[in-house]
């Protein structure tokens, strides 16, 4: 590869864009952003103008097909990413789809065979594997730390999807858009927890819906959802571990993230008081051998790459994901969470989603 910039091309100018991948990609010497695209040009052309980005346009398809552009990011609402991508796989474009990939499994294992297929790399954005807590509990875990687990146990509370939510959110309270606790967050804490602990081999779940209607703020207007909000899953690994999981959506009163690993050698405990717009990564405190408390276990500083940015550290995520990406462009190699890897989490969840229906209903 040559030692010009990446050139990023992103389709959907909103809070995440402004939050997460413009200041991400901004930091990273290795990309500029150089085009932009929203379903109202002057939304586009008001980014391109704060962010210093080229070009604006209102329609996506522009932005796919211009020459200048070598990646396009996909950060429109979910029902929107499987039409997205399949433009710019058939343009030849790099494609970065936030997750959820798309709203159904066989539409995510579609665009995986077409960009395999087309030969374009393919990321989604499952970024939290590659924070550097994640990073450091992983190699943790891979050395030996807690020995054989014998647990691990997650719990995952949010604010998001309260029963009262703005009007410019309604198109995320029917199920069938997948965006919901169990397809975001889920999606996001099982891949970064199953990265370190190994993969389920056997798994069994309660999922369900304790505010069937959401209330539209500005209206009062009542609106049915079947979409879940309280997630309970238990089974067991790949090398034979056992694992929970509980999610909680619209909590008032968020725990944030809680992680214990346990094993026939020691103990890890990761905590976060929040699970999104996270101003500082997780916290890891560990015991093991002869030792009898938890104690502190900072994150060395061979992990921490981008340790002045200044960045929060939901942002960082993004920025080490997209790091991965063009040393994978560069090297050949294939670091960064991919279309595959969004697959996985689709059949995931559609497991947990499967054996709840089947025997709890």
């Amino acid at each position: 590869m040559s030692n010009e910039k990446i050139r990023v091309g992103i389709i959907g100018a909103g809070g995440w864009a402004k939050y997460g991948h413009i200041p991400a990609l901004q930091y990273l010497e290795d990309f500029e952003i150089i085009a932009v695209s929203s379903r109202k040009k002057e939304t586009a052309e008001e980014y391109a103008a704060k962010f210093n980005i080229l070009y604006a346009f209102g329609d996506e398809q522009a932005l796919i097909n211009h020459p200048d552009v070598d990646i396009v990011v996909i950060l429109a609402p979910a029902p929107e990413h499987a039409r997205h991508a399949k433009a710019a796989i058939a343009g030849g474009k790099d494609v970065y789809s936030e997750w959820p990939l798309t709203t159904k499994t066989s539409e995510s294992e579609e665009l995986l065979s077409l960009a395999e297929t087309k030969g374009v790399r393919h990321i989604v954005g499952l970024q939290r594997r590659l924070g550097p807590s994640a990073r450091y509990i992983r190699d943790l875990v891979k050395q030996g730390y807690v020995g054989k687990i014998r647990s691990a146990r997650m719990t995952v509370s949010v604010d998001a999807f309260m029963p009262t939510m703005p009007g410019r959110y309604e198109w995320a309270f029917h199920a069938s858009n997948f965006s919901h606790v169990l397809s975001i967050y889920g999606g996001h804490f099982m891949d970064m927890l199953f990265q370190s602990v190994g993969f389920p081999k056997k798994l069994t779940a309660v999922v369900e819906n304790q505010f069937p209607f959401f209330t539209v703020e500005e209206t009062g207007e009542k609106i049915p959802t079947t979409n879940p909000n309280e997630v309970m899953v238990i089974g067991t690994l790949e090398d034979g571990g056992l694992f929970s999981v509980q999610l909680e959506g619209g909590q008032r009163h968020r725990t944030g993230l809680q992680i214990d690993i346990t094993g026939t050698e020691g103990v890890l405990k990761v905590t976060n008081p929040r699970a999104f717009e996270n101003k500082e990564d997780n916290s890891i405190e560990g015991v093991n051998g002869d030792g009898s408390s938890l104690s502190p276990l900072p994150v060395p500083a061979e992990y921490r790459s981008l340790a002045n940015s200044h960045l929060d550290a939901s942002v960082e995520d993004v920025a080490y994901l997209y790091a991965a990406y063009a040393r994978d462009r560069k090297n050949g190699t294939s670091e960064a969470s991919n279309f595959r890897d969004a697959v996985r989490q689709h059949q995931l969840i559609d497991q947990i989603i499967q054996t709840s229906e089947t025997f709890f209903k």
